[in-house]
């Protein structure tokens, strides 16, 4: 296929250099001159999608989004299909997604989750919106790029399912790392803790797959001085996502609310920011009731 792809920074570079390595024409464009392996770099976003059958974007914010895909509609080819990749709010996927369909285009919606890791290797989850017949076109891109892909969807579900995953995960590392602090003060030591948890009713992928213990449970972040795998930063801007789809649909969350409030405290209030979700730990370590 040709392909465009806009945005390349440290996680589009590594999808962009995957699918070229499998044989198709990437031309690609960013704002930062960069150099990606096997990619045509060119000088401005409407060159980048021409002639593209495929166009996949990967940006910042839902802001960003928009604004670029005002430039890019108007010059991709009828037919084409607009893959956005990005983490953004629904609302912003779905008048985006809005504006490709008037415009004969075949929009889509696919964050992605596995990190800066799961892109270098290809094997990134993508959870898309959209059409039957743009999934199917895309499909075996998203092979190429990643190990997984679920159609969840009508446009904007894409974006639904990866806030709502996120949150879950925002809270359980929160309730995991409150956890692990208890059991220090009470003199449980960290290494059964987790040989009980994670194999019994508390299990879950903060615990068994991402201990925020380091030495404890597979490697993860905590056993690099919390160097980001995810970082606090990043699970913020989820969390921050989820609330405010949760308010526009009117639902009640209030775990998710709290994790929000407290990840902003950590990042913006505290030493979070660059560091790994997971250093949650660390902060209530330190801290006593109030």
């Amino acid at each position: 296929m040709n392909i465009g792809f806009i945005g390349l920074g440290n996680m589009g570079a590594p999808m962009a250099a995957n699918l070229a390595a499998a044989g198709h024409n990437v031309v690609g464009f960013d704002t930062v001159d960069v150099t990606v392996e096997g990619v045509s770099m060119v000088t401005s976003a409407a060159d980048a999608v021409a002639d593209a059958d495929v166009v996949i974007t990967m940006l910042p914010n839902g802001d960003i989004l928009r604004a670029v895909a005002a430039q890019i509609i108007p010059a991709m080819k009828t037919g084409a299909v607009l893959l956005d990749c990005s983490t953004v709010d629904v609302e912003s996927a779905r008048a985006v997604a809005a504006d490709a369909d008037a415009a004969g285009l075949l929009p889509l919606d696919a964050p992605v989750s596995g990190g800066i890791g799961g892109a270098s290797a290809g094997t990134l989850t993508f959870m898309v919106g959209g059409s039957d017949t743009a999934y199917d076109t895309a499909l075996p891109l998203f092979d190429i790029m990643g190990q997984k892909a679920v159609h969840c969807g009508a446009s904007g579900n894409g974006q639904a399912a990866k806030i709502c995953n996120n949150m879950i995960l925002g809270v359980t590392m929160i309730a995991t790392c409150e956890a692990f602090a208890l059991a220090d003060k009470l003199g449980l030591d960290r290494q059964a803790m987790f040989d009980v948890v994670s194999t019994s009713s508390g299990y879950s992928w903060s615990m068994n797959a991402y201990c925020p213990a380091p030495g404890v449970g597979p490697q993860s972040p905590a056993d690099n001085s919390y160097q980001p795998g995810f970082a606090a930063e990043l699970m913020l801007k989820d969390l921050r996502l989820s609330q405010q789809a949760a308010q526009a649909v009117d639902a009640d969350t209030p775990l998710g609310q709290s994790a929000t409030d407290l990840y902003t405290t950590f990042v913006e209030d505290e030493d979070g920011k660059g560091k790994d979700f997971s250093a949650m730990l660390p902060r209530f370590e330190t801290r006593r009731r109030t």
